[in-house]
């Protein structure tokens, strides 16, 4: 079981609790847990990465482990902690400005 918490945004978009459970097998790789988050929650589908690239929005970043791993590829393994569910994959909405 994977642990997924989302941003305010993505949860009410969704209606989904603020961490959502994932089955996913092994291994785990961000691909593979956004692609199940996706299936759980079609409404998600485009807004955390592109319909057709599936690259990452430019605004959503990925943390696991207190590591922002949102530019590592998207079918490495997630680290252990992540893949067995004691620690969270946090989807976080990136703040701009100047």
């Amino acid at each position: 079981m994977i642990r997924v918490v989302l941003p305010a945004h993505l949860r009410i978009l969704a209606k989904a609790p603020a961490e959502v459970q994932l089955d996913v097998q092994a291994p785990a790789t961000l691909a593979s847990v956004l692609d199940a988050l996706e299936a759980r929650y079609p409404m998600l589908g485009g807004t955390i990465r592109d319909h057709t690239t599936k690259q990452r929005r430019a605004f959503l970043r990925f943390f696991a482990c207190s590591e922002d791993i949102s530019h590592e590829p998207p079918d490495a393994p997630l680290p252990a902690p992540v893949a067995s569910g004691a620690e969270p994959l946090l989807v976080i909405g990136a703040i701009a400005g100047g």
